[in-house]
């Protein structure tokens, strides 16, 4: 069984969600992508779209409006323009 990856999604009015989660794929600049676990390190900006964060099968959708994202060794940040969740 994979690892847990650490994801932070902020914006500039408060963090959405900091936690263990399997895998967050993300609308890049240069192309959507996903990030598991032990992923190599980048940072990218991000355009608008969505960001899918899978946990335990459960799947939490976040619209965001931008932003950069940093993959390190630590796990993924997202700092976002703007971010919402989207409703189930």
């Amino acid at each position: 069984m994979a690892g847990k990856l650490h994801f932070s999604l902020v914006s500039p009015e408060r963090e959405l969600f900091s936690g263990q989660v399997d895998q967050v794929d993300a609308p890049g600049a240069e192309g959507d992508f996903g990030v598991l676990a032990d992923h190599a390190p980048f940072m990218t900006t991000l355009k608008e779209g969505r960001v899918k964060v899978y946990n335990g099968g459960a799947v939490t959708t976040y619209v965001i409006q931008g932003g950069f994202a940093d993959v390190t060794p630590d796990g993924l940040t997202i700092l976002a323009e703007q971010a919402e969740e989207v409703a189930a």
